[in-house]
């Protein structure tokens, strides 16, 4: 049994050299094609015979090989084949330090290839992906005030719309994160991309409330996975000198999404008449245009996409090793074309490949049904994905993640919950001077009169209203007080935030109108009537202060393009640690500032100011994220801590929200704490600008 085993062993490993012939060997022995089994092995060293005195083995001037050299070759490649009867520690360890020494190759491959158009066009490509992102947070919040009255949303229904957004991100970032180590960057990013374009552009044509909420939860869904797959995959197409610099121009399209979102806003949504009506059930009014205009990006990235290659050292890390090296080579020749030099040669012949552990289980066409095989795939697929979960808790690296968590939390509770709070501040501080100008009315008596105009911003009380007409008129924030209304007669009458309290209503006439019940407070209704009331939900008015909201939105967005070229130019130089520890005590300084901010001008100056302080710490922490994690763990760690980013943004607007109109001392003093509690515990983390991508 021994010998049969040997000899297997032995044709098996022929046959490898014969596959892999055209590599140079690492060893000083011939490789030919025709290797002696042990049989000719044996009868060579009895008849040969070996001296050990001198040492001298007489079948070497015959150019066979000595029986010893082939026993200790054998010897070295044995365990190849009987990995499945190693410890599987012992193949963690090989696969680290092949790992180890993959990193270093891979590192000087991507020197050789040089960085040019390669890289750059890959940068515009995933950069549109990145401003998808940075479109997809803003879009709910500039189409609520259309959206609310257009679905006749209540308080909680408008509160739920702006974070299930959030929750969709949180969820994709873990998800597709995670298979992003294990199917492939591009062919994940493809998927999140196809998920967001899909479901954004169905959700500016759905009608209902419910299936408005479900198409923007699948619509963040995809797009939160996007985020950790584009920094993962750029990252390993960039050599060390370049690759904070990069990342950090990488996430000015986030700024870019911003920018176009509220320029898309300010131009679009205003117009209310830009759209279409198919009967009375069906509307299509300005916001949608601009649901569906926000979704250019993300399908503008995902057909050029399509185009571009899968990462090389995710293929190298799965044994992919021709694929990756053909895709270096595109780079590298790539590269040297757009130089001028294309008769540079690409130099690499082989490149280190780390030892395959994982066991991918597979059912046969002939076993089981197809559903079968598709269960057994996506079941191991999962499992593997959290292996990689629970891998990012190990030992190793439990104390960077643990870090790396507060700091990403810390971080979006402050930034995400302030960015919501300032226009809702300036709201606030806009209905205050609004209120300052309403106009009192104290017991008018008004007869056989007919009132065919705007009533905006008044109190009416103690007034008598008798055979009056209220026709083609609009009401908006007007209040009517303990007065009587006689014989009177309303037609085709628009009302906004405007209510009848303690009034008495005789023999009175209310046709298609929308003075609904609930307007109607403790009041007496006596012989009236109401005829063909309006159906559904209507734009009550073009708010004045809307191009405001946007203009805030535009000069935050705007505002964080000076720190990210400081952060991009400074990333190398200073290193990682001190940007984003820096960045976050200086935006807790500017959090003490609010308190002076009591005008809409101070409030949108420091708002600028805390989004330019605070840019370069999500730059540098992307970076680091990048980093400190292996490859084959890189985008599972992104998206955990993304996915933790999100809930930290989901709490911000949750508890800063509530305080608006309340008081400034609490959100401020959170906001500033947890900037300096994560600025402190971010510069006990290791600096990585040094290290090369394992």
């Amino acid at each position: 049994q021994g010998g049969r085993d040997t000899n297997q062993v032995s044709d098996d490993y022929r046959y490898q050299d014969g596959n892999y012939e055209g590599y140079a060997p690492n060893d000083s022995y011939y490789h030919g094609g025709d290797e002696p089994t042990h049989e000719e092995d044996a009868q060579s060293d009895v008849t040969e015979g070996h001296d050990e005195d001198d040492e001298v083995y007489e079948g070497e001037y015959q150019g066979i090989p000595h029986p010893d050299d082939i026993k200790e070759k054998q010897k070295k490649r044995a365990p190849a084949v009987a990995d499945e009867y190693r410890d599987r520690a012992d193949l963690m360890a090989e696969r680290m330090e092949d790992e180890e020494q993959l990193a270093h190759q891979y590192e000087n491959i991507i020197e050789e290839c040089g960085h040019g158009r390669f890289q750059w066009t890959l940068f515009f490509v995933l950069g549109l992906a990145l401003m998808a992102d940075g479109v997809e947070v803003f879009v709910v919040g500039f189409v609520l005030p259309s959206a609310e009255k257009d679905m006749c949303l209540s308080s909680s229904n408008k509160g739920m719309l702006g974070l299930i957004v959030y929750l969709g991100m949180m969820v994709g970032a873990v998800m597709l994160g995670g298979l992003a180590d294990k199917l492939g960057r591009k062919k994940c990013l493809i998927i999140s991309l196809a998920i967001n374009s899909a479901f954004a552009f169905l959700s500016s044509f759905v009608q209902g409330y419910g299936f408005f909420l479900f198409c923007r939860l699948i619509s963040g869904l995809g797009i939160g996975g996007s985020l950790p797959i584009v920094f993962a995959y750029f990252s390993e197409f960039l050599s060390r000198e370049k690759r904070g610099e990069h990342l950090s121009w990488l996430c000015m399209f986030w700024m870019i999404g911003g920018i176009f979102a509220s320029a898309m806003a300010w131009s679009i949504i205003p117009h209310y008449g830009w759209g279409f009506s198919m009967g009375t059930k069906y509307h299509f009014h300005s916001w949608r245009v601009f649901v569906l205009v926000c979704s250019l990006p993300c399908i503008a990235s995902l057909v050029a996409l399509k185009f571009m290659p899968e990462s090389p050292r995710f293929l190298l890390e799965t044994g992919k090793h021709d694929e990756a090296w053909m895709i270096l080579k595109q780079v590298h020749d790539t590269n040297m074309r757009a130089k001028g030099e294309p008769e540079r040669v690409f130099t690499v012949s082989y490149i280190k490949t780390p030892k395959q552990v994982d066991e991918f289980i597979e059912i046969q066409s002939s076993t089981g049904t197809w559903y079968q095989r598709w269960l057994v795939r996506i079941t191991t697929t999962f499992k593997q994905v959290w292996d990689n979960v629970l891998y990012c808790l190990t030992a190793q690296y439990r104390m960077n993640t643990l870090m790396l968590a507060v700091v990403w939390f810390t971080m979006a509770l402050s930034y995400y919950g302030l960015i919501v709070w300032f226009p809702d501040m300036i709201r606030y501080l806009q209905e205050e001077a609004y209120e300052s100008r309403v106009k009192i009315f104290d017991e008018e008596e008004v007869s056989h009169f007919t009132f065919n105009f705007t009533l905006e911003n008044q109190i009416h009380r103690n007034g008598e209203y008798r055979n009056d007409k209220f026709i083609g008129m609009k009401f908006k924030e007007v209040r009517f007080e303990d007065s009587l209304f006689e014989e009177c007669y309303f037609k085709d009458v628009t009302s906004s935030e405007t209510f009848f309290e303690n009034c008495t209503i005789i023999s009175t006439v209310f046709y298609n109108t929308d003075l609904y019940e609930h307007k109607f407070i403790n009041c007496r209704l006596i012989n009236s009537t109401f005829l063909k009331d309006k159906e559904g939900c209507h734009m009550d008015f073009e708010e004045d202060n809307d191009f405001l909201i946007y203009l805030v939105s535009f000069l935050g967005s705007l505002s964080v393009l000076p720190g990210n070229i400081i952060s991009a130019l400074l990333m190398d130089k200073i290193g990682r640690i001190k940007m984003i520890g820096g960045s976050m005590l200086i935006s807790a300084v500017c959090c003490f500032f609010l308190f002076f901010g009591n005008s809409e001008s101070a409030m949108i100056g420091w708002q600028c100011l805390f989004c330019g302080a605070s840019i370069a710490a999500w730059n540098a922490l992307d970076v680091i994220t990048v980093e400190l994690y292996p490859t084959d763990k890189r985008a599972t760690a992104f998206g955990i801590l993304n996915g933790l980013c999100k809930f930290g943004a989901i709490l911000g607007n949750s508890i800063f929200a509530s305080f608006v109109g309340i008081t400034k001392v609490v959100p401020i003093l959170l906001a500033s704490s947890a900037l300096v509690g994560g600025g402190l515990l971010a510069l006990r983390l290791p600096e990585t600008r040094e290290q090369v991508l394992m």
